[in-house]
């Protein structure tokens, strides 16, 4: 008897462990859509565990997010699938990848590509699988396709209001100077982004302006130039509707290139005015703000665009 039950033991020892699964019931499902011109969430809740949601940021595609304050997932990656629905026979599963496993409330966040390929499949009719192990146990999360087109439909005109880029986007970027001292129509492109990211967002409410040139003439003529070409960039913001107040111009000559000058193009690229966004807080005892702008000669070097 006792060889018999060693035997049963051994037997379900070699069996693999029961995943251990979280979906909610299919007459439940229910996706949800929220956002502003800064970001579109399209998401659904999973009973027992938490929630998902697909994230798309202005001037970027959407990522997928899992979100839930256990750690049932464990730690290391987990596997995307955009797996065949059970009335779906003869399909097989699509294999997204695998994605690292977070610390914090977000346990996962996918690439842009993932997200696309899980989003292909629920307008398919698939089901999103996220497969993860727990020391021994599987984990699965799946989420239904039930009533996912209709959400999607709304999701895509919350996209469609989206600000072409996000704060992380247009924080720091350049405005080239390619021939001479006026705003061409690329960089007049440039700072129409800028000042509707502004008008949705009014608390960024400073502009940092450093002018910059390249090395063909000498260091006081190189100043001016560098000079002339940031006061043409306020002057356009100004003209459209910022106050004086939010705007600091500062002016280096040719002192910090992008490039070597060693050739025409590569001193087209280095005449440019480079461009800081930033959320400005006046501390109470602050005095007024000057009626003009401040506009500073300096060798501290401007930031770099991402």
């Amino acid at each position: 008897m006792r060889q018999r039950y060693l035997a049963l033991l051994s037997v379900f020892a070699s069996l693999p462990a029961l995943a251990m699964n979280f979906q909610t019931r299919l007459e439940n499902v229910e996706w949800k859509v929220a956002g502003d011109q800064f970001e579109c969430r399209l998401g659904q809740p999973v009973a027992n565990f938490g929630s998902a949601e697909f994230v798309r940021r202005a001037g970027e595609q959407a990522v997928f997010r899992l979100n839930s304050v256990s750690h049932l997932l464990g730690t290391g990656s987990a596997t995307l699938l955009a797996a065949a629905a059970p009335w779906q026979p003869g399909r097989g599963d699509i294999n997204l990848g695998s994605v690292r496993l977070g610390h914090g409330e977000t346990l996962l966040t996918s690439s842009q590509s993932q997200a696309s390929g899980l989003i292909n499949g629920l307008l398919e009719g698939r089901m999103t699988l996220i497969r993860s192990q727990s020391g021994s146990q599987p984990v699965e999360i799946r989420l239904l396709s039930a009533r996912f087109g209709q959400a999607f439909g709304e999701y895509q005109a919350c996209a469609a209001k989206l600000l072409p880029m996000n704060y992380d986007q247009i924080r720091l970027s350049d405005v080239g100077f390619p021939r001479g001292l006026e705003l061409d129509t690329a960089a007049k492109a440039r700072l129409d982004k800028l000042l509707a990211f502004m008008k949705a967002d009014p608390s960024v409410n400073h502009v940092q302006l450093d002018g910059h040139s390249d090395n063909s003439g000498n260091r006081l003529v190189n100043r001016d130039l560098s000079r002339r070409r940031a006061l043409a960039v306020q002057d356009y913001l100004l003209a459209h509707g910022l106050s004086e107040s939010q705007i600091t111009l500062r002016f280096h000559g040719e002192s910090y290139p992008l490039v070597a000058n060693s050739n025409a193009a590569n001193r087209a690229r280095n005449r440019r005015v480079s461009i800081e966004l930033s959320r400005v807080e006046a501390p109470p005892s602050a005095a007024p703000a000057a009626d003009s702008p401040a506009v500073l000669a300096t060798d501290k070097p401007p930031a770099k665009p991402l």
